[in-house]
């Protein structure tokens, strides 16, 4: 696969300076060496959730630039993007022409009719199908559309409305789905996301969630369709682990969600067991994460955490975070979802520096390649003036920063010490995949992770004391 073995940074194409040219300008001017891969979030024209709604994929937004600006980015990163296999939005020219010319439309079945997916008369489910599915909402998981006939229709609708659901079984949405994936490919795309991949297949009588082995032959399919290009699909799924673990068995890279809460609660309680039990059994061909454009997964550490340890995480949140309130998890700030916690990662840590870069030493030294958000590369507190102005829950962490701004944030000692770790882990053997990582703890919120190359001839050592926020680090 053409990627390296170099942290990835994950940002909007507006987010470090206000387009492509000028991400590229801060990447070269102040992170040439402590970044190696970055993962544009969805760079496509989109009519909400701030580009997870893709009207097309075949153009660039030009607000953010176009193709080329994507390729120089390319030149001396690897990339990754997102494909929204779940989803495409209601003012895309396939939904559009769909509701223009209903079943003489090509693009007929390219959605899912609840009329022909539940196969009854009146075309719904019973309550006990409502029930079985995994859902966003707390009905059955459609919207009501109009056609230009002036009749109208329920379609399989899992998040927004401005979000329809893909017929994953129809011909035209396979071809739609080879053609997208092709052109990344040949657009310097070494990984493509797929994103809420497990939403994906529908199956009348089950959760519709990670369908097996339905959703295993579609990643499948995906996977082949790049392969001559050297291309990787990375399946993004927010469950239980135990999901991602059967992931990795069928050969796939995985995104580790759990490690976020985990390291908190390492850090909150001094009490590094279950983060060492976890970096044990966690595979070696995987993605970490500490913060992404979401919040922090609650869902992924179910039964990696005891329940009472988990209340006690989320708990430690509220109480030791700074600015991280329940009220921006409620229907007051449009987030109504209980398996995530808003707030930056460096905030969710009370705006501690050290605490900060001990969890970035722990997820720099754990198994896999280490992504890492752009607000978490600045150290960036929760922007509560975006959150308000939004009423967006999760705009508490998808902060703007102008050119200005990030000159001022690189002086700051914690990032300067941050891009210090970055390059280091960037740089040294001993953080080869597919080396050995050893995990031992000890009395007083003793924690040492100790990383050594496949050949043995290369070492690297954290010697962390998880109550204090202090570490050494010592390597060959």
């Amino acid at each position: 696969m053409k990627f390296d073995n170099k942290i990835m940074l994950i940002t909007y194409a507006d987010s470090l300076g206000k387009n492509l040219r000028e991400l590229d300008e801060v990447l070269a001017t102040y992170f040439d060496q402590a970044v190696g891969g970055v993962h544009i979030l969805p760079f496509f024209p989109s009519s909400a959730d701030r580009g997870f709604a893709p009207m097309r994929y075949d153009i660039v937004d030009p607000a953010f630039g176009s193709w080329d600006d994507v390729r120089r980015i390319g030149q001396r990163r690897y990339l990754m993007f997102d494909f929204m296999i779940n989803h495409i939005s209601r003012h895309s020219p396939y939904f559009e022409d769909f509701l223009a010319k209903k079943d003489a439309s090509e693009f007929s079945d390219f959605f899912i009719r609840y009329k022909d997916f539940w196969r009854r008369e009146g075309g719904f489910p019973t309550q006990e199908e409502v029930d079985a599915i995994y859902k966003r909402k707390p009905r059955a998981p459609y919207v009501e559309v109009p056609f230009a006939d002036g009749t109208s229709e329920k379609l399989w609708c899992t998040f927004g409305e401005e979000q329809i659901d893909i017929n994953v079984k129809s011909e035209r949405a396979q071809r739609f789905f080879k053609e997208t994936l092709e052109h990344m490919a040949n657009n310097n795309a070494s990984i493509i996301r797929l994103d809420a991949f497990a939403y994906a297949v529908k199956k009348a009588g089950t959760s519709c969630f990670f369908v097996q082995p339905e959703t295993g032959k579609l990643l499948q399919e995906m996977q082949k369709v790049i392969d001559p290009f050297g291309t990787m699909v990375l399946p993004e799924i927010h469950e239980h682990y135990t999901i991602q673990m059967k992931v990795a068995q069928m050969g796939y890279w995985i995104y580790d969600f759990a490690l976020p809460v985990l390291t908190l609660h390492a850090l909150y309680s001094g009490d590094g067991r279950y983060l060492k039990r976890w970096i044990d059994m966690s595979p070696k061909h995987q993605f970490t994460t500490l913060d992404t454009h979401d919040g922090l997964g609650i869902v992924d550490v179910k039964d990696l955490l005891p329940d009472e340890a988990v209340d006690f995480t989320k708990e430690k949140m509220f109480s030791e975070g700074a600015n991280v309130k329940r009220i921006y998890n409620t229907e007051a700030y449009n987030n109504l979802d209980i398996y995530q916690v808003n707030t930056t990662y460096y905030s969710a840590l009370g705006n501690d520096d050290d605490a900060y870069l001990l969890a970035r030493a722990i997820q720099f030294f754990a198994k896999g390649i280490p992504m890492v958000y752009y607000v978490g590369l600045l150290a960036g507190a929760n922007d509560l003036e975006l959150l308000e102005a939004t009423k967006e829950g999760r705009n508490i962490n998808r902060h703007y920063y102008t050119l200005e701004e990030i000159a001022r944030e690189v002086e700051r000692p914690v990032v300067r010490r941050l891009i210090e770790l970055m390059e280091l882990r960037n740089a040294h053997p001993a953080f080869d995949v597919e080396g050995e990582c050893e995990v031992t703890v000890g009395e007083g919120g003793a924690l040492t992770i100790r990383r050594t190359s496949p050949d043995g001839s290369a070492w690297a050592q954290l010697d962390a004391r998880l109550a204090e926020h202090s570490f050494t680090l010592t390597h060959s």
